[in-house]
């Protein structure tokens, strides 16, 4: 037997879970949030303890579905507005930490951002 393995596929079968447990109706964003928070809280956990991250991951995906279907949005929707914000989007590296171009306030010169 072959497992459907799509991302939207999952994303159809988590939507699902969410509303056979009232998940979606029977809860509201800012609960929710709280819970991608925790989410948030056991990937940095993991992260800082070298432990396997995709289960920490997996679960933010979880809740960030349950705030999308609550909010009638998709993840496609969603990524492809973040991914117009950033396409353009100049910068610097320092401290292994992206800084956009326009948030940059050193004495660094136009000329260090690649194009």
């Amino acid at each position: 037997m072959s497992v459907n393995y799509s991302i939207d596929y999952k994303i159809h079968q988590i939507a699902q879970w969410h509303e056979d447990r009232n998940l979606i109706k029977g809860s509201d964003d800012k609960s929710q949030f709280a819970k991608l928070i925790q989410e948030c809280g056991e990937l940095s956990d993991s992260i800082c303890k070298g432990k396997d991250i995709k289960d920490d991951i997996g679960d933010i995906i979880v809740v960030l579905i349950n705030i999308a279907v609550r909010n009638d949005v998709t993840l496609t929707e969603c990524l492809q507005v973040a991914y117009d914000d950033i396409k353009n989007r100049r910068g610097v590296m320092k401290d292994g930490v992206f800084i956009k171009e326009a948030d940059y306030v050193d004495s660094k010169t136009y000329e260090e951002f690649p194009p």
